[in-house]
């Protein structure tokens, strides 16, 4: 191998490969597994499949099974501000040359890879992540890792990986184009992960047509089936009723693997990751003058679990109960933006729509022109998402927002829509916080 790749040089490799976009398959996958040494079967796994709430989920089960003294890991995606954030070693993330030394370790194995498939293909972007991160987490003698699936599950590259436990966090509509048309069809490719004779658990709420997949599956498997009933009174009520359900689906399946190597869940471990794990990016209080809110709600079903999370937000003051509350809002293309909107408008006061920094961005024009249909008028287009937050938050503190009687109910500012809005706006990218809402006047009438 060549000299110690820098955490720049390994940023920089990981973004020349998103111009090649996503090629579905194992094979490149497998091929990669074997040049790195077949490290994905040097520990153990929970795969960890579904719409929302995966990343809150892998999460969770890692606390839980670090709390009961195994060495843990953690594949997630994607990340907020640094690929880095990807993998963690004991619920902390990898640090950058130890990333970096991962990232060309799988570098040096695609080319090896590359050099064996046809002109016209090679690794991609998430298959060099996927591969990185197995080779670390084998390297740092991780017993068990838990592992977020990128998309469906079926032909993600993370399949590669032969779990104990699978879990399902919900099944909504989307990557109808790669998944299928149906619930049925996505729930299909998504519990192709289930392994034979192994265990599937399910999140509440499940879709009956996902649902009766899973029994089909399971029983054709010879798998065991646990469902996570009810939300989990461990994690405190302030994370969000989403954030209760996802830890529930995060403990049944953790005592689930727990039982399967003999070790008995200790209900003091399980309430200590319950009041510790955190999921950046979701509900995350950046701020407290104003209430600063940042959550990834990025499809209609996220935006419904925040709408639902929103009153016992800030100790129980809550947003949305009469509290003016300004929208800081950027969406993909891809989503259902006019649903979103339909779910989130009734809370806010105003709202400033951005695009997040994706190629896939919906203009916040178009946005604008949503909310008009559902009959919002107080909304202002501000490309930038720095910009937009810092002309919120200002609109917040100045005397054009609307009175109220105590300081539990003064102005507040929610930004959400997309990971890649909140990723961005974690990084610092656009306006200083003294950039205020000079021109919102202007912009309003766009």
């Amino acid at each position: 191998m060549s000299d110690a790749w820098s955490g720049e040089r390994a940023e920089r490799h990981l973004r020349s490969l998103e111009l090649f976009g996503m090629r579905f398959g194992l094979d490149r996958m497998r091929r990669m597994m074997t040049v790195l040494g077949s490290p994905e079967r040097r520990f153990h796994s929970i795969h960890v499949v579904g719409t929302n709430g995966k990343s809150s989920t892998t999460r969770m089960l890692a606390a839980i099974l670090q709390r009961h003294g195994l060495a843990t890991g953690a594949y997630l995606s994607p990340h907020l501000v640094s690929y880095a954030e990807r993998v963690e070693i004991a619920e902390r993330e990898m640090s950058m040359p130890a990333f970096a030394a991962a990232v060309a370790r799988a570098a040096w194995a695609a080319d090896r890879v590359n050099r064996t498939l046809a002109e016209d293909d090679h690794v991609t972007q998430f298959e060099l992540l996927t591969a990185a991160a197995f080779w670390a987490l084998a390297e740092r003698g991780v017993q068990v890792a838990a592992v977020e699936a990128g998309l469906g599950g079926r032909y993600d590259a993370t399949s590669v990986i032969a779990s104990r436990v699978a879990v399902l966090t919900n099944v909504g509509l989307e990557h109808t184009r790669w998944l299928g048309p149906t619930i049925r069809d996505i729930a299909a490719e998504k519990l192709a992960v289930v392994p034979p004779g192994g265990m599937l658990a399910l999140g509440a709420d499940l879709h009956p047509d996902a649902l009766e997949v899973a029994r089909a599956i399971t029983a054709e498997r010879d798998a065991r089936l646990l469902v996570a009933d009810t939300p989990d009174d461990a994690m405190p009520p302030q994370r969000g009723a989403f954030q209760r359900r996802n830890f529930a689906l995060a403990r049944v399946a953790a005592e689930a693997y727990l039982r399967s190597i003999g070790i008995d869940a200790d209900a003091d471990a399980v309430r200590e990751a319950a009041e510790s794990a955190t999921v950046p990016g979701r509900l995350q209080v950046i701020d407290d003058d104003p209430l600063t809110v940042l959550d990834g709600a990025h499809n209609p079903d996220a935006a419904a679990a925040l709408v639902q999370a929103l009153p016992q937000l800030a100790g129980g003051a809550g947003l949305g109960e009469g509290r003016p509350l300004g929208l800081v809002m950027g969406v993909l293309e891809d989503k259902d933006a006019a649903e979103m909107l339909r779910l989130l408008l009734p809370l806010c006061t105003r709202a400033w729509f951005t695009a997040p920094p994706s190629s896939r961005a919906l203009s916040p024009a178009a946005l604008q022109s949503l909310a008009r249909q559902l009959g919002f008028t107080e909304a202002v287009c501000e490309p930038d998402p720095g910009r937009a937050l810092a002309q919120a938050r200002a609109w917040a503190r100045s005397p054009q927002a609307p009175a109220v009687e105590n300081d539990a109910q003064a102005p507040a500012v929610l930004a959400t829509g997309s990971v890649y809005l909140v990723g961005a706006l974690l990084a610092g990218v656009g306006a200083a916080e003294g950039d205020t809402a000079e021109g919102d006047a202007g912009r309003a009438a766009r």
